[in-house]
């Protein structure tokens, strides 16, 4: 019998064991720790002194008060008082949820204005290296981009890889609204592209607003695309796990809590946005009357009728889409459980036909488009089931239809 000496594979894994309790040692309270003495992020800074601030003699409200209270403060402003408040905090004004929409484009494109002369300084350091100012040149050029005319900018926050919304139509006077809620590797460079345009937030949301205009020009809708939450990186571990899509959850609850008016909202939710709108579903308020996901991952759950809402739950998923690989199951906190087109689940399945891959779904002329726009209208018995079966229409009545 030949004997090994393990004491020095024995070291090596001891080490390696301290080596990991470190890093979850850094993870739980060291890593916070020494993060907490970061400055303060440009939104940040902008809520703090909006914190201290008064307009008229009086405090200003906090910036986390309920969005009735903050559209009721807005509401006791005139015209100049308001403007002063945009021009002095347009991050804070511009992400507060509550606050006039049109007060809240006004906010963004000062803020944006400033980062895009922030970027713009940036690339002429001569202190960055070639990467860090080809980094600039991007940011600075995307802020041009979301400048450019008229756009609505609902939500802006340049720190990291950034977040943003943008609304098409008037949110005013929208009697439907539709929420496109992208997946993973979305933030602000990618918010908008040339090349496969409609595999982005701003192709998505722009695609879905003229087909359901298209479908029916009386009804007055609106799209946004959301960009506001930060996707993960990637197919990585986040992207296999929850946090990012509870992280994501709570601000969407926040941003359709805050909505104007009392439209109906549509929720359109693709690959890892289909996570976070699983995880939200619970929470969401029930002006929410429809969740649509596309080459979902899953939804966090073994079926549509636990994921606790009112909302129509409906899937659509190409036969050509690579996500249909992935295993559909969760194991201590890996994976996003079964498979919202599977018959178990229960969702109400939709025809996806011309979608063509994971990031088709959104292109004119595709089956699946149309499907969306009829339920963002609320037509719903003009959609087009999966397999020519009309199960996804059942106990849809007439009044539904509106």
């Amino acid at each position: 019998m030949t004997s090994f000496d393990t004491s020095p594979q024995l070291g090596v894994w001891r080490a390696t064991l301290a080596l990991a309790v470190v890093f979850v040692m850094l993870a739980t309270s060291g890593w916070t720790a020494l993060h907490g003495h970061r400055a303060a992020t440009p939104l940040q800074a902008s809520r703090s002194a909006w914190e201290h601030a008064s307009v008229a003699g009086q405090r200003l409200p906090d910036a986390d008060s309920a969005p009735d209270r903050l559209a009721r403060f807005f509401g006791t402003l005139d015209a100049a008082q308001r403007s002063r408040l945009v021009h002095r905090f347009p991050l804070a004004v511009g992400n507060m949820n509550g606050a006039p929409v049109t007060l809240r484009y006004e906010a963004n494109r000062l803020a944006l204005e400033h980062e895009r002369k922030v970027e713009h300084k940036r690339m002429r350091d001569g202190g960055l290296s070639t990467l860090g100012r080809h980094d600039a040149d991007r940011r600075m050029h995307r802020y041009e981009a979301l400048l450019h005319g008229n756009r609505k900018i609902l939500a802006f926050d340049p720190n990291g890889s950034g977040r943003v919304a943008e609304v098409f139509g008037d949110l005013d006077r929208a009697d439907h609204v539709s929420v496109v809620v992208p997946g993973v590797d979305t933030d602000l460079l990618s918010f908008q592209r040339t090349y496969k345009r409609y595999s982005a937030p701003v192709g998505m949301a722009t695609s879905l607003y003229r087909a359901e205009r298209a479908a029916d020009p009386g009804k007055r809708t609106a799209v946004i695309a959301w960009a506001d939450y930060t996707t993960p990186s990637g197919l990585g571990i986040d992207a296999a796990t929850a946090m990012r899509a509870e992280d994501g959850g709570v601000r969407l609850n926040a941003l359709v809590r805050a909505l104007p008016g009392d439209s109906r909202v549509a929720l359109y939710c693709h690959s890892y946005g289909s996570v976070l709108c699983g995880v939200a579903a619970h929470s969401l308020p029930s002006r929410v009357s429809d969740i649509a996901v596309a080459g979902s991952p899953g939804m966090r759950t073994a079926k549509a009728a636990n994921l606790g809402t009112t909302a129509r739950v409906w899937a659509m998923r190409d036969a050509d889409d690579w996500i249909q690989d992935v295993p559909y199951l969760e194991v201590g906190g890996l994976g996003h459980g079964a498979d919202p087109v599977s018959k178990g689940f229960g969702a109400r399945v939709l025809s996806a036909d011309g979608a063509k891959g994971h990031t088709g779904y959104f292109e004119p002329g595709t089956e699946s488009l149309r499907n969306f726009a009829e339920i963002g209208i609320g037509a719903y018995r003009a959609v087009q089931c999966a397999n020519d079966n009309d199960a996804c229409r059942t106990g849809l009545s007439a009044d539904t239809s509106v």
